[in-house]
């Protein structure tokens, strides 16, 4: 029969072993951005759109399980928003390459992206006086783009003919992408000029 010290250690693998289930979920949505393309590319809609939906299932486990369980780590704090990003890059670009979305709404989700990234850089770069977070409609902004990406996998998967519904989803993505857009560079153009009035 075990005494004290073999459940204390027994807890402690359990511990250890929950510890990287967020890490590995999070590594397994990773892989879904290359499977997501290349299914999409062999026509396989049905498949693709699984994909897509086991990543959303999986991103809202490991964000729930670090933060009911404290299991947040610095490693995954920057492997979540990359995971979450190359999903959204491989579905944009696969689509626009398909002809299943407009190229230049790809190129307004992929822009904004780095036009962020860059502001960041900058930001740290020039030691401005701006807390680097993520902005409401940043937040909308993605959920738009992912609600988008589902929509149009379901529309392929199931066939549906809904042109006027598929192209009021592309016009309100772009805007809540140029929203956010703006939202980010407004706050970034703001410590700009707090910098400016500081050293002035």
């Amino acid at each position: 029969m075990a005494g004290p010290a073999g459940f204390v250690r027994r807890e402690r693998a359990v511990s250890g072993l929950l510890k990287h289930i967020p890490n590995l979920l999070t590594g397994m949505r990773l892989a879904c951005a290359p499977a997501l393309a290349m299914l999409l590319a062999s026509g396989d809609d049905r498949a693709a759109l699984g994909i897509f939906a086991f990543a959303g299932l999986s991103d809202a486990a490991d964000g729930y399980l670090a933060k009911r369980f404290d299991l947040a780590t610095r490693f995954g704090r920057f492997l979540d928003p990359a995971a979450d990003k190359l999903l959204m890059l491989a579905a944009f670009l696969a689509l626009a390459l398909l002809q299943h979305t407009p190229i230049w709404l790809t190129v307004l989700v992929i822009a904004r992206d780095v036009a962020i990234v860059a502001g960041i850089l900058l930001a740290r770069f020039l030691e401005l006086p701006i807390r680097i977070e993520p902005l409401a409609i940043g937040k909308i902004s993605t959920a738009v783009q992912i609600a988008y990406i589902g929509f149009v996998l379901m529309v392929l998967s199931f066939g549906f003919d809904w042109p006027l519904t598929m192209k009021a989803a592309v016009y309100i993505t772009a805007a809540a992408t140029i929203a956010s857009w703006l939202g980010y560079g407004t706050l970034l153009l703001r410590a700009l000029a707090a910098r400016h009035s500081r050293v002035a």
